[in-house]
This record gives C-alpha cells, sequence and structure tokens, in this order.
C-alpha cells in the first residue's frame, strides 16, 4: 500500500509537537480502546479551539496508536512551512465554497478506503458558537461520507483547550499547564441508516446521532447536562437580524433557498 506521508517528515513533526503539547496540557484520556488500531475510520470531533487540532492529535497518536489525518482549511497550505508539513504528512485540504470542495470529499474517501486512515473531521465545519461552548449544529458531510464508504464513525469529545487558547484571539495561555479532557465512545451506530436512499432527512438524521454521541461524551467530562436544543448559528444570525429590523419575510426566503441549495 503506497504511503501517504513521508516517514521522515512525520518523525520531525512527532519530535517538535509532543513535547510542546505534553509542557503545556495535563491531560486526562479515556475510551481510546474504541479507536480501532487498523482499517478506516472516520473520528468526528467536537472543535472548541484552534489549538484542539495539536490535542486530538495528540490523543489519536499516542492514544489510539493512529497516525492523524485531518481535513483542514485550504489557507492551511498556503503557510509557508505548514502548509509543506501539512502536505507532506497527509492531510487534506478544504476548499470551503468552491465547486472543488467536492475534492475534499474525494480525497477523504480515498484515504479511509485505500489508505485505511484513520480521518479526523470536525463535523460542525468550523468551531462552535454555542455560548456554553457546547456542540452546536453540523453540517452533513461526515453522515455522507461514512455512509458512501460503510467505515466506523467513532465519536471523540474533549474539554479545556478553550483554556489555552481561546477561539477569537491569538493570545495562547500556556501556564499554568491547562488540563485537557479528551473521551472517545463507541462507533456511532447508523445501521439503520445504510442502504436508504441518501436524501437531506436521512442525512440529518444520521447527523444528529453522530453529534448527539459526541455531545453526551462531552457531557461526561464536563460533569454537566447539554441544552435541550441545539445551538444553530444560522438561526441565531436570523433572530439578530429580525430583532434588529433588518431581515424582511423575502430575504428570509432567499436565505433559506440557500440553506435547501447548500444542503443538496
Amino acid at each position: 500500500m503506497k504511503r501517504r506521508e513521508s516517514p521522515w517528515v512525520k518523525a520531525i513533526a512527532i519530535a517538535v509537537v509532543r513535547p510542546i503539547i505534553a509542557a503545556v496540557t495535563r491531560r486526562e484520556w479515556r475510551g481510546q480502546h474504541h479507536i480501532p488500531r487498523e482499517g478506516g475510520v472516520i473520528l468526528a470531533a467536537n472543535h472548541l479551539s484552534m489549538a484542539d487540532p495539536l490535542t486530538v492529535a495528540h490523543y489519536v497518536y499516542v492514544a489510539g496508536r493512529r497516525w492523524p489525518t485531518f481535513t483542514a482549511k485550504e489557507g492551511v497550505f498556503r503557510i509557508p512551512v505548514v502548509g509543506a508539513v501539512a502536505r507532506k504528512t497527509g492531510q487534506i485540504p478544504v476548499f470551503r465554497g468552491s465547486a472543488d470542495a467536492v475534492k475534499a470529499l474525494r480525497e477523504a474517501e480515498k484515504a479511509l478506503t485505500e489508505h485505511e486512515a484513520a480521518v479526523i473531521f470536525y463535523p460542525e465545519g468550523t468551531c462552535t458558537r454555542d455560548p456554553d461552548l457546547w456542540p452546536m449544529a453540523a453540517k452533513t458531510g461526515v453522515a455522507r461520507l461514512a455512509l458512501t464508504t460503510g467505515v466506523p464513525v467513532v465519536p471523540i469529545a474533549h474539554w479545556g483547550e478553550q483554556h489555552l487558547l481561546p477561539y477569537g484571539t491569538a493570545k495562547v495561555r500556556p501556564f499554568p499547564p491547562k488540563r485537557v479532557k479528551m473521551a472517545a465512545g463507541p462507533p456511532v451506530d447508523l445501521a439503520k441508516y445504510r442502504g436508504r436512499p441518501m436524501t437531506a432527512s436521512t442525512l440529518r438524521a444520521a447527523t444528529a446521532d453522530i453529534m448527539a454521541a459526541i455531545t453526551g461524551l462531552q457531557a461526561d467530562l464536563r460533569g454537566e447536562q447539554p441544552p435541550t436544543e441545539i445551538y444553530d448559528p444560522k438561526l441565531a444570525r436570523r433572530a439578530r437580524l429580525e430583532s434588529a429590523g433588518e431581515t424582511g419575510p423575502e430575504q428570509a426566503g432567499n436565505e433559506q433557498t440557500g440553506d435547501d441549495a447548500a444542503r443538496a
């Protein structure tokens, strides 16, 4: 099987990243036995901070014993040095808002089925905007890929990176080291959706099951009850516009049409 990654670049990345993460975090890991040691697998995680790709990668590599392959914004690949490392370590660029976005799904499908990789996805698509940092409404791409490939979806939840690097700031707070909790759960049972037409309702239902598993894991890590309603940034934005008198029926209808097109 052809390697997706350069062994020597992987070795350098490990040598640089592991000591840094070990120095600025105090890890509490559980559930790593749910990550299969071989074969293609989707690892679906919540997104708290720009720091959590590193902590999730650390967990997957050390505890799960798998090389972490992320789907990352295409802009990351244009950053000097960082982009070269990302390419050489098998990461997958995502072209948002472009016809090329489908290339990321094809590359991820190839990584899962041909290279039997462990591919990490953030179903929310970006850091959560929920005021209390619970997982928010997610996109359906992960569910679609899982149902298309048949590979298992293992949920991962984490908590604590927001104290290391809060979303929306560039200020890292490395000291004192922050406690970061991480847990994986058993594969999400998507059997009832397999073989069904890949309709929007099917994908939304499968996505809801995946996000419920992630939220349940995070609730356990936090020792709190999650909200009864999932935060949806589109609905929140629409509500703000309406309260400000900026959204009329025609604009609301246009937004809904755009949402439907995006889901299709």
